[in-house]
């Protein structure tokens, strides 16, 4: 894996960790560290060895507190552009069938709150705050959280939070529904990696298949357009030596030796 300055990447096995390392600045994103993040996800993504990732961020305070006020008012000039794969490397990365689990430890505010909502699954430390506050400052959340919200949770809901940037705490996320687990300080990552070997004990295809199936059929409102439009992650796994070895594995009462390719 690469080298950064602002972010940290593991690799254990076939689960990819990113971490924005800026915890003096609780994990706010300029547009250095968003090229970083947008290059270990593109890393994460072209490498079919990694199948599951995890984002967190440094410390307890923050897992980010969105974009860097300070740096957007030092008046410094970026020397890099935003990635095309949108803020943190993810919220405009549409074509990524991997999982990606967050882990909230403290502030997921603003952009911070997008990247989580571009992750597939949430885990949140009892002491994560989230808010899309952009307009209590005279912004707006563009980074798709005005988008994503309501269509991860109920209408009233996401309107109540949005308009009036208000802080949610992370058991009214999971009552809200944009929170998938809740754990005690300290304890998102440890969570996050649980979750996560519980989707690398499925094949990485029927993985990869499924997302892009949901994520595709959301775009309708129409169910039975939705079921017949086979994405083609479908025929791959139906051609795949994984979708042959699951069954072999179940009769011969043993776990499944994954192989990620057809």
């Amino acid at each position: 894996m690469s080298n950064y300055e602002f972010i940290k990447t593991e690799v254990e096995g076939p689960l990819f960790i990113v971490t924005i390392n800026r915890p003096d600045q609780l994990n706010c994103l300029h547009p250095m560290g968003n090229a970083e993040m947008g290059k270990a996800f593109d890393e994460f993504a072209a490498n079919p060895d990694l199948w599951v990732a995890i984002v967190t961020g440094a410390g307890e305070k923050a897992f980010s507190a969105g974009n860097d006020l300070k740096f957007a008012a030092s008046g410094q000039k970026s020397p890099v552009p935003m990635p095309a794969s949108g803020f943190g490397g993810l919220t405009s990365r549409y074509d990524l069938y991997k999982p990606v689990i967050a882990a909230v430890n403290g502030f997921a505010m603003g952009g911070g709150f997008e990247i989580a909502l571009a992750c597939d699954i949430i885990i949140a430390a009892e002491n994560a705050k989230f808010a899309l506050p952009e307009p209590r400052v005279g912004f707006a959340a563009l980074a798709s959280g005005m988008h994503r919200l309501p269509r991860e949770v109920p209408l009233k809901k996401a309107m109540g939070m949005m308009l009036t940037g208000r802080t949610v705490l992370a058991a009214e996320g999971k009552e809200i529904g944009f929170v998938t687990e809740v754990v005690p300080q300290g304890k998102a990552l440890e969570e996050a990696k649980r979750w996560a070997g519980m989707i690398l004990e499925c094949s990485p295809m029927a993985i990869k298949a499924t997302k892009e199936t949901v994520l595709t059929g959301l775009k309708t409102a129409d169910l039975k357009a939705a079921f017949d439009h086979k994405v083609p992650g479908i025929a791959k796994l139906m051609a795949s030596a994984d979708h042959k070895e699951g069954p072999k594995a179940f009769a011969e009462k043993r776990k499944p030796t994954w192989k990620n390719e057809q």
